[in-house]
């Protein structure tokens, strides 16, 4: 090798890390939809009227299609940024779809009508039991799985106790999320996972405990070009 590419790799070495690189791996936590809205009767009523709706009472779907049909934008991308930066540590799922009832799930977990129906009569309150134990349960089990210096983002609601409490009281300071959500809406932070997900722009993950949760609303999302939004919107 010439001396001048040894001298460059030796230069290299000496610079300093990023706050990243010293973190090898990160897995993501994904809220939720909301069950109780317009789309998630579409397939939870009694006449199914969609092609999703008979595929979950026959072979039941995954949870991340699922959920992508009833929340929309937020949830599709919330999945789309997970997919795009997860590094997990190995034989562990790089994403978990925090569930009402049924603790932690990979958005490929296949789940039936009768499991949906048991999501959407139960409350996600940090205080109600029925979410709480699955929830804490699988948190404990992920938190012994993970290696130490793996991170968990949580994509989803900060502002309210539902998920930082319990999140909290498991990952402590290792649990991170995006420090761009703070006075963003739900369809803002659809819109913006979609579009960092699509350019390869990875948001800033900064520690949740003693975070500052709220703030101004910032600027609207500068709309994309016609081209690139059919992409976003595959």
């Amino acid at each position: 090798m010439p001396d001048e590419a040894i001298q460059k790799l030796m230069n290299e070495e000496d610079q300093p890390l990023s706050p990243r690189s010293h973190c090898r791996h990160r897995i993501f936590l994904l809220s939720p939809a909301n069950l109780a809205g317009i789309r998630a009767g579409y397939v939870i009523g009694t006449t199914p009227k969609s092609e999703l709706a008979i595929r979950l009472r026959r072979e039941g779907v995954t949870l991340g299609e699922l959920f992508s049909f009833v929340s929309g934008l937020y949830f599709r991308g919330k999945l789309a940024y997970a997919a795009a930066f997860s590094t997990p540590p190995p034989e562990v799922s790089g994403s978990f779809v925090i569930t009402a009832s049924g603790g932690l799930l990979p958005p490929e977990t296949v789940v039936t009508l009768d499991q949906l129906r048991g999501f959407a009569g139960t409350d996600i309150c940090a205080d109600d039991p029925r979410y709480r134990a699955p929830l804490d349960r699988d948190c404990r089990v992920l938190s012994e799985r993970l290696m130490g210096s793996c991170e968990v983002v949580l994509l989803g609601s900060i502002a309210t106790p539902k998920y930082v409490k319990p999140l909290l009281q498991i990952f402590g300071d290792r649990l991170l999320f995006p420090a761009e959500f703070v006075g963003r809406g739900d369809m803002s932070r659809g819109g913006l996972m979609l579009r960092c997900a699509e350019a390869r722009n990875e948001l800033t993950y900064v520690p949740l405990l003693n975070a500052t949760r709220s703030g101004p609303r910032p600027a609207k999302l500068v709309p994309v070009q016609r081209s690139n939004a059919a992409a976003l919107e595959r």
